[in-house]
């Protein structure tokens, strides 16, 4: 009888995999090769991890303005064990706060901000900017994108010291709408399906197609964290490039 019941969870198995939970990573991640996404930033308050975000220049970090808060906030590179003393991260301290003026709270439309840097990031291996793109445009559907940050490893669950990853794929936009109503808006947001996905912590990381970030982690199910009903949303980049050009050009 054992065998048997043992044949039969292995063959069930396959058929799981998109909604059995295991507490390893981001959630349903692994985690990052040292280093090998400079450009993620740490956001930290009382030099605790509580936000993403991730580096377009070397003054200024793209994050989700909902993870302004009233306490100062201290942007951390080159990190990927945040606990680890001899990484030589560096911390910066945020100059200036830059939430886009039609952020709805109620909402999370127009949810992205930029932060000034109150000093330039140096040119070293660990410290690197990440691409955006050029114009405005769409992510084809089922599209391999994947997304990164320190949060939490399951809904509730502990908050990870090192940077952690997951495959992702873009979700058809007419779906996501479907899926997520009056609170989605097809010209401003994207979404993501699959396996793994963001919790509580990754907010404000990049969404990564290929070398370039396409997204700003926004929103997902409020109750579970990498929902499979509810997916995660992120910001859309290419449709405020005039905003971030026309920030970052006020400091040149």
């Amino acid at each position: 009888m054992t065998i048997i019941s043992l044949l039969l969870l292995a063959s069930l198995l396959p058929h799981l995999t998109f909604t059995a939970y295991v507490n390893v990573g981001i959630v349903n991640g692994t985690e990052a090769k040292p280093h090998s996404r400079p450009y993620m930033v740490s956001l930290q308050t009382n030099k605790k991890h509580f936000c993403g975000g991730f580096l377009i220049s070397d003054e200024f970090v793209l994050t989700a303005a909902h993870c302004r808060i009233e306490n100062e906030i201290t942007a951390v590179v080159g990190a990927h064990n945040l606990k680890n003393k001899n990484e030589r991260s560096v911390r910066i301290r945020v100059k200036s706060y830059h939430i886009h003026p039609d952020y709805n709270n109620k909402m999370d439309f127009d949810d992205i901000m930029l932060l000034r840097l109150e000093k330039k990031t140096k040119k070293i291996k660990n410290v690197k900017k990440i691409s955006i793109p050029k114009q405005e445009r769409d992510i084809k559907a089922d599209s391999v994108c994947s997304v990164a940050g320190w949060g939490r490893l399951q809904t509730n669950g502990s908050v990870s010291d090192r940077l952690m990853e997951t495959k992702v794929f873009i979700m058809d936009n007419t779906e996501c709408q479907t899926r997520w109503r009056k609170k989605y808006s097809v010209i401003k947001m994207m979404c993501t399906y699959g396996f793994g996905g963001s919790c509580d912590g990754d907010s404000g990381g990049p969404l990564v197609c290929g070398d370039t970030a396409v997204g700003v982690t926004s929103f997902g199910d409020r109750k579970v964290c990498n929902s499979q009903e509810r997916p995660e949303v992120y910001t859309k980049i290419s449709a405020y490039l005039p905003w971030i050009h026309s920030i970052i050009a006020n400091f040149k």
